[in-house]
């Protein structure tokens, strides 16, 4: 609203008219409308004594155009922000010492787990397997120590042909024990394996999580050349190779 107050009639060179005495509250109204597509914009003028009131109003005449609005702003609730997945590095490591091979899961990693699973199945086959040539070695060995003619299993790894009476006790139970103490070492190795294995599976898993967003930058080059060093302990310098990693 722009208020403002001075003489209309102060540019006529005729005597100026004054407004009726009897009748000073009559107020004169002119009124101007433009349509702009679906919206009217109005001027509305009003002259009392020698003051001017000049209001601007808009009016909307068409209601479908609301109505587009609001479909408008429905649309606009249906779209959906896609969330970047941050892997937490402390949550990754609990499900991975629950269970090897849930950090890599909950990674994404799901290449890594047939490695896994190959690993603990060739560590579980190998101490299954070491484990039951060292029972069996230090079943015989035992019954080859303890002199009862009624334990002689360890006959069982010669031919049936085989008599015991040809044989060198000596070096039998020499061989007796290097390979019961060789599949225990076997066996003790895998079950490390396994362990370091399952060791393994956690610190992949934190790691992965860690550097799940690390920022790699496109400018990682490596420069290298020629270069003659120094010697301190002789006369002559050394020929070497001087490189520089740009990251």
């Amino acid at each position: 609203m722009l208020l403002s107050s001075f003489n209309i009639f102060s540019a006529n060179p005729r005597k100026p008219m004054r407004a009726p005495k009897n009748n000073s509250s009559t107020i004169v109204s002119l009124s101007d409308s433009i349509p702009m597509a679906d919206a009217v914009m109005g001027d509305k003028t009003t002259f009392s004594a020698d003051t001017i009131v000049i209001m601007d109003t808009v009016s909307v005449l068409n209601a479908s155009v609301l109505s587009t609005a609001q479909d408008t702003v429905i649309v606009n609730r249906d779209v959906r922000t896609v969330k970047i997945f941050n892997p937490d590095p402390v949550r990754a490591v609990w499900l991975s010492a629950l269970f090897p091979g849930l950090g890599q899961i909950y990674n994404r990693k799901y290449w890594k787990l047939p490695i896994l699973v190959a690993g603990y199945m060739a560590l579980g086959y190998g101490t299954s397997w070491n484990n039951g040539m060292l029972r069996d070695y230090t079943r015989a060995y035992s019954d080859l120590m303890d002199n009862d003619p009624a334990t002689k299993s360890y006959m069982d790894f010669f031919p049936p042909t085989t008599k015991e009476e040809n044989l060198n006790k000596s070096w039998l139970s020499s061989t007796m024990k290097h390979r019961k103490d060789f599949y225990r070492r076997n066996r003790d190795l895998c079950i490390i394996g396994m362990v370091g294995v399952y060791l393994v599976a956690m610190v992949d898993a934190y790691v992965d999580a860690s550097l799940a967003h690390f920022d790699i930058t496109p400018d990682l080059s490596l420069d290298w050349a020629p270069a003659v060093i120094p010697d301190s302990r002789s006369n002559l310098p050394g020929v070497g190779l001087q490189w520089a990693l740009t990251f």
